[in-house]
């Protein structure tokens, strides 16, 4: 049995957190926060809420940007959220892509990172969230025991696969929509 007592949100980054405009790589440059995330991420940090970002970056794989480059990015944004009391407590990546780095444990929507979070941070994965915006992050929640929410924004065709797909997990217009629905079910 496990003793984890913690609370978390488990949130994809890109278009989830910021506008997903390809490999965001620099700090200064990680694409344009989504409308309301600051706010949403700082409601969740004050309702005792563990915020992970959980994040494939095949990019590391591609060589299209090193390990450090990443971690300096991470660190620029936990800067610009810090102020707002919207800063992640932890940041989990799957720097991995099976056609050049063989399979792994890691990569959504395989549950691992989620996984490693909770022995890492002491998370009750039963009593914590996945947010993301593709049904895979949906089921990477699902596959660690979390619920989950996905937020829409993409095209017509993404949403019915959702819907298709995971019609268990609910889609709301974006993070801010997140937050009402699910500390609405904690209350």
């Amino acid at each position: 049995m496990s003793n984890a007592t913690r609370r978390a949100i488990f949130l994809d980054r890109d278009g989830t957190l910021n506008l997903d405009t390809g490999y965001a790589r620099r700090a200064g440059r990680p694409g344009r926060r989504l409308p309301g995330a600051p706010e949403a991420l700082a409601r969740f940090k004050a309702a005792g809420r563990l915020l992970v970002v959980v994040s494939n970056q095949s990019g590391i794989a591609r060589g299209m940007f090193g390990p450090a480059e990443l971690h300096a990015l991470e660190r620029w944004v936990d800067g610009q959220l810090a102020p707002l009391g919207a800063a992640p407590d932890a940041w989990y990546h799957c720097p991995h892509l099976p056609e050049i780095s063989g399979p792994c444990d890691c990569r959504k929507p395989a549950p691992g990172l989620l996984l490693r979070a909770a022995r890492d941070l002491g998370i009750d994965l039963t009593a914590s969230w996945m947010i993301g915006d593709r049904t895979r992050d949906a089921r990477v929640g699902l596959a660690a025991g979390c619920r989950a929410v996905l937020r829409s924004g993409w095209g017509e065709r993404e949403a019915a696969e959702a819907r298709e797909s995971v019609p268990e997990v609910p889609t709301v217009p974006d993070l801010a929509a997140a937050c009402v629905y699910i500390l609405a079910r904690e209350a």
